[in-house]
């Protein structure tokens, strides 16, 4: 329905076309056909949030300015919930995400292990980029929040419009890769302190904070262990007060204990990322596939 029907069905002069015209109403739900209509002032300011929102994700962040425009007609801010999954092994890619504040992990499949981790500093759903428009891997929210979202045809007719993305998205391919190969190594040879330890650091890299709510039930599946190793694993770094870790809800007090106890992996692959708050440690901040 147009914008400029909406008035006929109003009362001529009355509070609700009165409303309108000062501004005050940013959306219409039309009840006869389930539409929600927004209102110009309504739709810039979304426009303005998606444009503020898109620019946190460095991928996106990286872009000269007339692409990323260019990219901003097809991506859509969304609300990602703990537990959500967005993408299964063998499954058709349906849509590219670029988180902003959320994280997202990787698995081969529902019970094994992590393959890596995703957050602003990549997208989910780069095998599009390589052309495989099957995903290979499970995409499993871990830290909920907010990431642009892009549908898999726009996504595609896009790439082969923007070379800056093209590039963008390569390099960001071969840091994923790396990254892949050290964590099956890490998750075969290394202890699973070091790598819970690991896995916490990173997850506080993509959240960019020392505070963040992750389950030992969670965890559990992503090390590929069983909860009780969990409880093991995080006693040692309780007392050393290197973590504390109360109902899910995880703190880093000693951000450079901790990288000392982690496993070599976290500082193993360095990638072009911001680094966050002038930490000791590379960051290795690469997704994976």
């Amino acid at each position: 329905m147009k914008l400029k029907n909406l008035p006929l069905r109003l009362v001529k002069g009355g509070p609700e076309q009165q409303a309108i015209e000062a501004g005050e109403i940013d959306a219409i739900i039309d009840h006869a056909s389930s539409n929600v209509i927004l209102l110009p002032a309504a739709r810039r300011a979304l426009q303005e949030a998606a444009h503020e929102a898109s620019k946190a994700n460095s991928l996106l962040a990286a872009l000269p300015h007339a692409e990323h425009q260019r990219l901003l007609a097809g991506l859509e801010p969304v609300t990602l919930k703990f537990g959500e999954v967005l993408q299964e092994p063998g499954s058709p890619v349906r849509h590219v995400y670029f988180p902003v504040d959320c994280v997202i992990c990787l698995v081969t499949t529902p019970e094994g292990p992590e393959v890596g981790l995703v957050g602003y500093e990549g997208m989910v759903g780069i095998s599009l980029a390589l052309g495989v428009n099957v995903s290979s891997v499970r995409a499993l929210v871990q830290a909920s929040g907010t990431a642009m979202r892009m549908k898999a045809a726009h996504f595609i007719k896009a790439l082969s419009q923007c070379p800056a993305l093209q590039r963008e998205l390569y390099r960001h391919a071969d840091a994923k890769l790396a990254l892949a190969r050290q964590t099956v190594t890490c998750n075969c040879f290394h202890a699973v302190e070091a790598r819970l330890a690991r896995w916490l650091l990173m997850t506080s890299d993509r959240v960019r904070s020392e505070e963040f709510f992750l389950t030992q039930a969670f965890l559990a599946e992503m090390l590929g262990v069983r909860r009780a190793t969990v409880n093991e694993a995080v006693g040692p770094l309780q007392r050393r007060k290197l973590i504390a870790n109360t109902r899910g809800k995880i703190m880093i007090l000693d951000r450079k204990g901790l990288e000392a106890a982690a496993c070599r992996c976290y500082t193993r692959i360095a990638v072009s990322a911001p680094s966050r708050r002038g930490s000791s440690a590379a960051r290795g901040l690469a997704s994976s596939p």
